[in-house]
């Protein structure tokens, strides 16, 4: 099972990722759990919506990680 964290859908799928999180399916059953960033339900290619994306956050991430080094 795939739950997509940006806007909490879960959907069952074949799958052979190792999961230790586990979550209770709509039939009852437990299922492990895999948390994605994006799924088809919120890729704005699928959507045909914008999405803000933090790239400025990534962007001093990276400086960061680079100036300890020069």
């Amino acid at each position: 099972m795939f739950k997509d964290m940006s806007n909490e859908t879960t959907f069952i799928t074949r799958s052979a990722a190792p999961s230790k999180e586990t979550i209770v399916w709509e039939d009852g059953n437990e299922y492990p759990v895999i948390k994605v960033e994006i799924s088809n339900t919120s890729h704005p290619f699928y959507t045909g919506k914008s999405m803000f994306v933090d790239t400025a956050g990534r962007i001093e991430k990276f400086k960061k990680r680079y100036e300890k080094k020069a």
